[in-house]
């Protein structure tokens, strides 16, 4: 095919990428731009083959039915609270995929040029690191493979420096000896164990960050890739997609005032910190409730607002607060859902499921337009949050979330507080909005509890 047809497709695809990032942007506009980028994918493949010299389309074509197959199978079985799994492993396998393709072009190329050579070295470097911390943040995730807790190795952090120096020492041999093609898989063995010693320290509530920085990653990896087989194509596509990575990424920080240096290397949650033990906090000041109380405090009130957190995830409670609301509603009660920036385990992650429970995205509040109307909220109701609602943020300048944003429900009239127990957050300090006089606990798993309150609401009815 000529040339210039080629890039006129991959120009199109460029611009199909930009549209769809654009259309992700914002709930009303993510299918279409979801569609663009698929469009965008086919185009870039298509035209990609059709460029290319194909020897033999019998591996592609099974490529294309296997990939192709488990992509629809997990499409179909993946339930929406298991996205954020499934998101590492994209990263990873985007990762493992630039290694492999780099390799091979690297390993049949007969006189590579220096830029050949750096990209390569960078491509299995990037690669490798991406693809096993994403195995590792798919442990955390899904919580019984990997412990979700900070793993603290002894001397990691000179371990990581001995790792990283190993690895540009050997890019650096590999880039002048380019003929001892081993040098390669031994970086990219080397960026593997990196990469597992750089997120096993991280916490699982960390992760929106640590996904956000891998598909960051990834996006690296694929444009280092591009510029080893000289396609134009995956250099925009990778560009991207790194581009958009590292930005979530900062946003991610913003939300959480802290550095990537901080949420990379400081494991937090880890070690209990200093300060005011939960028994100091909660002694004697506990109030708890049950469903029919709450139907009661429901009855007639103006205003709610839902605060979803990563207990909701894991009760797959999105279902029954979106039939709660529904009987709010029709109440004549305004009923909104305050979404703090990191939570659950993915950016977005609240956002996706309720979305999936059919809450009108309107109702769905950013915490900084949200907050400074949380006086005049009637009733609070906390489904699995804790750290992004915990006051000692703003109060006390020594603890590990001091100037944390949060969501400043303590301000509401009432505040329901729904939870298994008493336990902690991922900072592992005591919460104190627990024990506030205008909080009540309901002690239960998430999606019980709403059905519970539910079926309380309609008894009364």
């Amino acid at each position: 095919m000529n040339s210039a047809w080629i890039n006129l497709a991959y120009l199109v695809a460029s611009a199909l990428f930009i549209f769809g990032l654009k259309g992700l942007t914002h709930p009303r506009t993510a299918v279409r731009g979801n569609q663009y980028g698929a469009a965008a994918m086919l185009i870039a493949i298509v035209a990609t083959l059709l460029n290319s010299g194909i020897i033999g389309w019998l591996w592609i074509l099974v490529g294309l039915v296997v990939g192709g197959g488990i992509g629809l199978l997990l499409a179909l079985k993946i339930q929406m609270t298991e996205m954020p799994q499934l998101v590492a492993m994209f990263n990873g396998f985007g990762g493992v995929a630039s290694v492999l393709v780099a390799g091979e072009a690297f390993g049949s190329a007969s006189s590579p040029s220096m830029q050949m050579l750096i990209a390569t070295a960078f491509s299995g470097l990037i690669g490798a690191v991406t693809f096993w911390g994403s195995l590792v943040a798919f442990g955390k995730l899904q919580g019984v493979i990997v412990s979700s807790n900070p793993v603290l190795l002894p001397g990691r952090h000179v371990l990581n420096a001995g790792l990283a120096l190993a690895t540009l020492a050997l890019a650096v041999m590999l880039v002048l000896d380019p003929s001892n093609f081993a040098l390669y898989w031994i970086l990219a063995g080397v960026g593997s164990l990196l990469g597992v010693m750089l997120v096993i320290p991280i916490g699982g509530a960390d992760m929106p960050v640590v996904v956000a920085l891998l598909n960051s990653y990834s996006g690296l990896a694929a444009a280092a890739t591009g510029f080893v087989i000289s396609n134009n194509m995956l250099i925009i596509a990778g560009s991207l997609v790194g581009a958009s990575g590292i930005i979530l990424t900062s946003l991610m920080c913003k939300a959480m005032n802290r550095s990537l240096g901080n949420v990379i290397f400081a494991g937090v949650g880890a070690v209990v910190t200093d300060g005011p033990s939960a028994d100091d906090v909660y002694a004697g000041k506990i109030k708890s409730t049950s469903a029919e109380e709450i139907a009661m405090l429901l009855e007639g009130v103006g205003r709610v607002v839902f605060v979803p957190g990563y207990g909701m995830a894991v009760a797959q409670a999105q279902h029954a607060v979106r039939n709660l609301a529904n009987l709010m509603e029709k109440a004549g009660t305004e009923v909104e859902y305050a979404v703090h920036p990191v939570a659950g385990r993915m950016p977005g992650h609240m956002n996706v499921l309720l979305a999936e429970a059919d809450v009108p995205y309107e109702q769905l509040k950013d915490m900084d337009d949200i907050n400074p109307t949380f006086e005049q909220v009637d009733v609070a109701i906390i489904i699995g949050a804790n750290d992004v609602v915990n006051p000692v943020a703003r109060t006390d300048p020594n603890s590990p979330i001091a100037g944390m944003p949060i969501l400043d429900v303590d301000k509401a009239k009432t505040v329901i507080m729904i939870k298994r127990s008493l336990s902690p957050g991922f900072a592992g300090i005591p919460n104190p909005l627990f024990a506030a006089d205008n909080t009540l606990m309901f002690f239960s798993d998430g999606r019980q509890a709403v059905q519970d309150i539910v079926a309380a609401v309609k008894d009364a009815a």
